[in-house]
């Protein structure tokens, strides 16, 4: 069964793949909100993981910050998003074993890749990671 394409605005993939390249060394982590399933809003979370070049943790304060402002701005939330500093764009044992969000889908991004960052979508549940084709779109 294949999953259906996930659209992603230029907009919010372009800042997503900021943010990872900003932050080689480790991973960067964060939220996307959406509107009636199209993705509105990136909220960076700082990674609060003892070793953030491997994994990632989002900092409890600022995750309950994030998911507040989605609330107030009427969101649901889209996607979780992290980068792989040096390993490739799919979900590690860990990311396997911590993903709390099957309704979300999970963003990884990257870097290990010669000049050309990578960024692939997943949805996970119970510990088994589903590939999301994704869509950029202009809007």
């Amino acid at each position: 069964m294949n999953s259906p394409e996930i659209q992603i605005p230029r907009k919010i993939t372009n800042q997503l793949l900021h943010f990872a390249q900003i932050s080689p060394n480790f991973e960067v982590c964060g939220l996307i909100g959406s509107k009636n399933g199209l993705p509105t809003h990136c909220y960076p979370i700082k990674n609060s993981a003892k070793d953030p070049q491997q994994r990632f943790l989002l900092d409890a304060g600022q995750q309950i910050s994030a998911m507040t402002k989605m609330r107030e701005l009427g969101e649901d939330l889209f996607a979780i998003y992290h980068s792989h500093p040096t390993a490739p764009a799919l979900p590690s044992f860990y990311d396997l074993d911590e993903a709390a969000y099957p309704d979300a889908l999970y963003l990884i991004i990257s870097l290990n890749t010669k000049g050309i960052l990578e960024m692939r979508g997943f949805k996970i549940h119970q510990k088994t990671a589903m590939e999301v084709p994704l869509i950029m779109n202009d809007d």
